[in-house]
C-alpha cells in the first residue's frame, strides 16, 4: 500500500485531537502507530477506516484520495477490514452469523455463498468447531479472532487493527498476535495501532510515533526504536521500554 496523509485536523468540541498531521509513507505492507495515551493514534486510524470525518487535512491511499462523503465512503469501506480493540461482535449472533451478515448486507454475497466464505474463513482461524457459539461463549483470544475472521473474509486491500490485544490477557495476546504476524507473512497489507513495542518493532515496516495530536516522527522500525530523532520519542520509548 501507498499512504500519504496532508494536514489531517480532527477536533471534539473544543479538544483537538489530531493537528495538522502530514506524513508520507511510501511503499510499505505494514505501518504501526506507538505513541502516549491520548496522543491521537486510534483517531488517525477512525480516520483511515472511514469512520471518523476529518475537520480538514487529506488522506490518499494508493494514490486515490479519499472521498469523506455519502456513497464515495461506503464503497471506500467495503474495501478495509477493521478490528477492534473490544472486538465489536454482535451478541446475539454465532461466529458464524457475525461473519456472513456483512458478506449478505454490505457486500452482495449470497447466503449459501456468504456461509461458505464465512466457514472457510472460521477453519483458517482454527474456529471451525466454534461456528455456531455465541461471543460469550467463546475465550478473548476466540472472540478476537472471529473478529480478524470477519475483517478478513471480505477481502480487504488493507486491514486496520485497533489495540486489538488491549483487552487480553498474556495468553490470548500471544495468541492474536501470532495471528496477525500469519496475516503479514501472508502478505497483507495492514495498519496497527498497538501497545506492544516488541511486536511493532518486529512486525512493522514503518512506525509512527504520535504524539499530542501530530506525527512526531516516523521511520523504519529497527531505525526508529535504536535511534529516535525526537526528544518525545526517546522519552516515551525511555520509559516504555524501561523494564
Amino acid at each position: 500500500m501507498r499512504l500519504n496523509l496532508d494536514g489531517v485536523t480532527k477536533s471534539f468540541g473544543e479538544h483537538r485531537v489530531l493537528d495538522k498531521v502530514s506524513a508520507d509513507f511510501g511503499e510499505l505492507r505494514s505501518l504501526v502507530f506507538i505513541g502516549p495515551s491520548g496522543g491521537g493514534k486510534s483517531t488517525l486510524l477512525r480516520v483511515l477506516a472511514g469512520l471518523e470525518i476529518p475537520d480538514s487535512g487529506e488522506v490518499t491511499l494508493d494514490g486515490c484520495r479519499v472521498d469523506f462523503h455519502d456513497d464515495a465512503l461506503l464503497r471506500y469501506r467495503q474495501g478495509l477490514g477493521v478490528v477492534f480493540q473490544a472486538y465489536n461482535l454482535f451478541p446475539h449472533l454465532s461466529a458464524l452469523g457475525n461473519i456472513t451478515l456483512p458478506l449478505v448486507k454490505v457486500h452482495g454475497k449470497s447466503p449459501g455463498e456468504a456461509e461458505h466464505i464465512a466457514m472457510e474463513t472460521l477453519r483458517r482461524f482454527q474456529l471451525g468447531a466454534h461456528a455456531h457459539k455465541k461471543p460469550a461463549e467463546l475465550s478473548g483470544g476466540q472472540q478476537q479472532r472471529a473478529a480478524i475472521a470477519r475483517a478478513i473474509a471480505v477481502k480487504p486491500r488493507v486491514l486496520l487493527f485497533d489495540e486489538p490485544t488491549s483487552a487480553l490477557d498474556p495468553e490470548m495476546t500471544s495468541e492474536v498476535l501470532a495471528v496477525i504476524e500469519e496475516l503479514k507473512e501472508e502478505g497483507r497489507d495492514f495498519v496497527l495501532v498497538t501497545h506492544e513495542m516488541g511486536f511493532a518493532r518486529h512486525v512493522a515496516d514503518r512506525i509512527a510515533f504520535l504524539f499530542e495530536g501530530r506525527i512526531a516522527e516516523h521511520g523504519p522500525a529497527d531505525a526508529l526504536f535504536s535511534s529516535p530523532q525526537t526528544q518525545e520519542c526517546r522519552g516515551f520509548l525511555a520509559r516504555i521500554l524501561r523494564y
